[in-house]
C-alpha cells in the first residue's frame, strides 16, 4: 500500500444514499476510486491502494478477508462499509449450457421452463430473442433499449437504467468493434420487452445492465431472456466467467454458481465534515435496515418493495 501522506484530487464521487433500494440523496466526495474485477476478487493477494484523494478512498467489490489488515494499516481514518455481500459469478471455462441449467433444481427447471412456456403463449407467434454483438447491430440494440430502458423501473427509481447518451452508445459501438460486447433483446408482440447488456472484460462477461418492459413484469421477460442467452453465451465457447459484479440479489444468487465474499468500503480522511456526513449516511442505513426488519417481521416487505417499483 502506498504511503498514507500521499494524496491525488481524485475524482468527484456522488454517494448513493438509499432507503428500499431507492436513491432519496447523495453525498459528494473527491476520492480515488478503486474497483476490483472478478480476476482481482479471486486473486486473494494483498489489497494494493493508490494514493489517496482529496477526501479518501472508495473501494468496490473488495474481498472482505481484506478489511482486518486495512483497518489496521489505516488507524485512524474513517471505515464505513457500504455493504457486505457475496459476490456471484460462473466459471464458464470448460462448460456448457447444459452444465450450467443443471445447477437448478428440478423444481426451478421446471419452473423456468413453465416461464418460457407462458411468455410465448401470451403473443401470436410467441417470442424471439436477438443477439448483437458487431458495431452496427450494437447501435441498433442502444436505440431500441434505450426506448425501453428509459420505462424501466430500473431507470426511473434507481439512476440505473442503460447509459444512451451520444458519448454513450459511441462507447458502446467502439468496443463492439473490438468484439467487446454481447447484447441480447427478447422480443414479443411485435416489441422488444427485455434487453441484457455484457461488456467483455478479457473473456469475462460483465452483468452490467437487465431491464424489461413494466407491462410486463408478471411475465418474468428478463428471466426468460437471460436463460437463453446464457444458451448463446455457452455457444461461443469463448467465455472464461460470467461475472454478475458487486451487490446480492435474488437473480443473481439463482443464476450463479459460485460466490466470494466483497465489501464496497468507503475510508475517509477523520475531518469534521467527514465525521458528520458519515455519521448522517450510517443513521440513515441505520433506519432503513430496521425498517427493512420490521417489514420482514410483517411479512410485508415483498409487497412494499412490488408498490416502490410500480
Amino acid at each position: 500500500m502506498n504511503g498514507q501522506g500521499d494524496q491525488l484530487p481524485g475524482q468527484s464521487v456522488a454517494l448513493r444514499v438509499e432507503v428500499a433500494g431507492r436513491a432519496v440523496g447523495h453525498v459528494r466526495r473527491q476520492l480515488s476510486v478503486v474497483p476490483h474485477g472478478l480476476d482481482a476478487a479471486l486473486a486473494g493477494g494483498a489489497a494494493v491502494l493508490p494514493p489517496a484523494g482529496r477526501d479518501g478512498w472508495l473501494l468496490r467489490s473488495l474481498p472482505a478477508q481484506h478489511l482486518p489488515a486495512l483497518r489496521a494499516q489505516l488507524g485512524g481514518w474513517l471505515f464505513a462499509v457500504r455493504q457486505h455481500y457475496p459476490r456471484h459469478y460462473i466459471a464458464m471455462q470448460g462448460g456448457s449450457f447444459d452444465d450450467w441449467w443443471q445447477g437448478f433444481s428440478s423444481k426451478t427447471r421446471s419452473t423456468l421452463s413453465r416461464k418460457a412456456r407462458r411468455l410465448g403463449d401470451q403473443f401470436d407467434g410467441g417470442f424471439t430473442v436477438r443477439s448483437y454483438r458487431t458495431a452496427a447491430e450494437v447501435a441498433e440494440f442502444m436505440a431500441i433499449a434505450g426506448d425501453l430502458s428509459r420505462r424501466t423501473y430500473q431507470a426511473r427509481l434507481m439512476q440505473a437504467g442503460l447509459p444512451c447518451d451520444v458519448a454513450d452508445v459511441a462507447q458502446a459501438v467502439a468496443a463492439a468493434a473490438d468484439d467487446k460486447i454481447r447484447a441480447f433483446l427478447l422480443f414479443a408482440g411485435g416489441r422488444a420487452i427485455a434487453y441484457l447488456y455484457l461488456p467483455v472484460e478479457h473473456d469475462v462477461l460483465v452483468y452490467a445492465y437487465l431491464g424489461y418492459d413494466p407491462d410486463y413484469a408478471d411475465l418474468s421477460p428478463g428471466t426468460v431472456l437471460h436463460v437463453e442467452a446464457m444458451r448463446a453465451l455457452y455457444g461461443e465457447n469463448r467465455f472464461r466467467a460470467f461475472d454478475f459484479t458487486e451487490g446480492d440479489g435474488a437473480h443473481k444468487a439463482q443464476f450463479g454458481r459460485a460466490t466470494i465474499a466483497c465489501a464496497d468500503i468507503l475510508i475517509l480522511r477523520p475531518t469534521l465534515r467527514n465525521r458528520l456526513t458519515l455519521a448522517a449516511m450510517q443513521g440513515i442505513d441505520s433506519a432503513a435496515a430496521r425498517g427493512k426488519a420490521v417489514l420482514d417481521h410483517l411479512g410485508l416487505r415483498a409487497k412494499v418493495k412490488a408498490l416502490i417499483r410500480r
